[in-house]
């Protein structure tokens, strides 16, 4: 007697690998996402790499550069990379205007697949909370969905990096687990959260996205009327910190 037939995913019609990441610049409303260059060294320092800067590197595998020099080398292997491409984050408006204040990469790019990671997020404090940090996660991800076809934009992050969490919550990425032990970073364990934004997640969470960024979504002074969270339909979330 033969054995009943096994389950087995559904078929992807006409599925071809993706390309590798583009060196693009994508431009919202608040914010210009543009490839990283050297030529960023000397802004990014002073958006970054002062001492004063230091909390925004805990969780990162390395502290803050001592000095612009040091910030060319943190960024020159990212500038060289073959696969991965990392960004310059450039706000349009406020206090940090024209001026490269964050930085963001597509990592672990797995085209075979159609998975690619957005890593390495770090964000001045000009940068922290305004609409041209939500605008730049959001021209990511959908450059990654819509204009390179992956299935699937993963955030992952240390299990007690609370701000981090929060933020892929917020964005509408969904929690999918925490791999205990999952490295040793700076001489300490971590364990990792996973988040995720899949292909059939995307058209709910850009809508969403694309409400909260609309212009009538702020006053005079720049607050926003409805919060990104009321947007976005509930999502499973992480457990608590360990």
């Amino acid at each position: 007697m033969s054995e009943p037939a096994r389950p087995v995913g559904e078929v992807v019609p006409g599925w071809t690998p993706r390309p590798l990441p583009q060196s693009v610049t994508m431009t919202g409303r608040y914010v210009r996402v543009e490839p990283l260059a050297l030529d960023h060294t000397e802004p990014l320092h002073a958006a970054l790499g002062r001492p004063e800067h230091a909390p925004l590197w805990t969780y990162r595998p390395t502290g803050p550069p001592d000095d612009a020099a040091g910030m060319r080398d943190l960024l020159r292997p990212l500038v060289e990379h073959p696969e991965a491409r990392t960004y310059a984050i450039v706000p349009t408006e406020g206090p940090a205007a024209g001026e490269p204040a964050g930085l963001a990469t597509y990592w672990r790019v797995e085209p075979v697949h159609g998975v690619v990671e957005i890593s390495s997020v770090l964000f001045s404090r000009h940068l922290q909370r305004t609409r041209a940090a939500t605008e730049a996660i959001h021209l990511m991800v959908a450059q990654a969905v819509e204009e390179w076809g992956y299935r699937r934009v993963e955030w992952k992050c240390d299990s007690l990096n609370e701000p981090s969490r929060r933020a892929a919550a917020r964005l509408g990425f969904t929690y999918e687990g925490r791999f205990r032990r999952h490295m040793v970073t700076r001489g300490r364990s971590r364990d990792t959260d996973w988040f995720a934004v899949v292909d059939e997640d995307w058209p709910h969470v850009r809508a969403a996205h694309e409400r909260w960024l609309d212009p009538a979504n702020f006053d005079d002074a720049g607050r926003q009327r409805t919060r990104l969270a009321v947007e976005l339909t509930p999502r499973p979330g992480p457990p608590s910190a360990r």
